[in-house]
């Protein structure tokens, strides 16, 4: 027998879209007629979840302000195959989405990300696009994942990888941990890029340039130390062994001169700095070894959902 059609759900988290979240829902509802549209309203106080009924979005609620919450909540209460997550406010291409869904259920992967092309001025804000930039390439570096639009709210997921995702932001941070969840289980990722629009007249960004931006780069550093703690604290540890070496230089020079350590002080710093190092590393040896058994737990989380998928479909 044939295979059946995959599950798809789009899920929309949104905070105050009723100008641009019935074009959102009409715009997917035509381009995928057989998904699910559902919309997660954090919040709205402009009628957002009911803009959305009207156009026949089912509509769920999320209490818990912030777009990681959303997110957490999206996850772990919509069973499907295929999630498709987008923003609620008209920006992103839904001509975009089969294109996506193809490319992931093609190649077997887990991650597509539509990074964001634009030729219309003032699409991105230039605070916006420098900061995604920045993070961006950081996330790039630290991670290892070769993506050019982290932060883009329009991508692609298979229920294993969804259904294994710990979702410990809160806010707009959530974007990087997905990438970094990605890198962790070593998954199949793609971009493909997808135009992007300026926003609908009256309708504004929720995101802070300076606030989200601290917070996600907050995020990196977080995740820099939970998901690679020997790098993380061997850095701190060769700091401090490199600062106590400047430091001890002329005590040492004083002392192979004339026998004599004139600045107590700083030679107890050094020694003292010494011993951080030796400290932070061994923090780092042994978080690596908790690290290593709580990415095996994902993994095997990954693989159960892998599994229970591939029973699922019938032949």
């Amino acid at each position: 027998m044939e295979e059946k059609a995959p599950r798809i759900a789009v899920l929309i988290p949104c905070y105050n879209e009723a100008i641009a979240i019935g074009t959102v829902v009409d715009d997917f509802r035509k381009v995928l007629p057989e998904a699910r549209i559902i919309v997660f309203d954090n919040n709205s106080t402009d009628g957002t979840g009911q803009v959305a009924r009207l156009h026949g979005a089912e509509v769920r609620v999320e209490k818990q302000q912030g777009k990681g919450n959303v997110v957490r909540s999206m996850f772990a209460r919509v069973e499907a195959d295929i999630y498709l997550m987008v923003d609620g406010d008209a920006t992103y291409d839904a001509d975009a989405a089969p294109a996506l869904i193809d490319r992931l259920l093609q190649e077997g992967l887990d991650l597509v990300i539509a990074a964001r092309v634009t030729s219309t001025p003032g699409a991105y804000r230039p605070g916006h696009q420098f900061g995604n930039w920045v993070l961006t390439k950081l996330t790039a570096l630290i991670f290892r994942q070769r993506f050019t639009d982290i932060l883009s709210g329009y991508r692609i997921m298979s229920r294993p990888f969804v259904k294994s995702f710990p979702a410990h932001a809160t806010g707009f941070d959530t974007e990087v941990e997905i990438a970094a969840h990605a890198a962790e289980l070593r998954v199949g990722v793609a971009e493909l890029p997808a135009a992007y629009i300026s926003r609908t007249a009256g309708s504004h960004s929720k995101l802070s340039t300076f606030r989200d931006g601290w917070r996600i780069l907050r995020t990196i550093v977080r995740m820099t130390k939970d998901n690679k703690p020997m790098a993380f604290f061997s850095a701190g540890a060769a700091i401090s062994v490199v600062v106590a070496l400047v430091l001890a230089a002329p005590i040492v020079e004083t002392y192979v001169s004339t026998g004599l350590v004139p600045r107590l002080p700083t030679a107890v710093l050094s020694a003292s700095l010494v011993l951080l190092g030796s400290i932070l590393m061994a923090c780092g040896l042994v978080l690596e070894t908790v690290t290593l058994g709580r990415r095996e737990q994902k993994y095997a989380a990954y693989l159960a959902y892998s599994a229970s998928c591939c029973s699922g479909k019938s032949r």
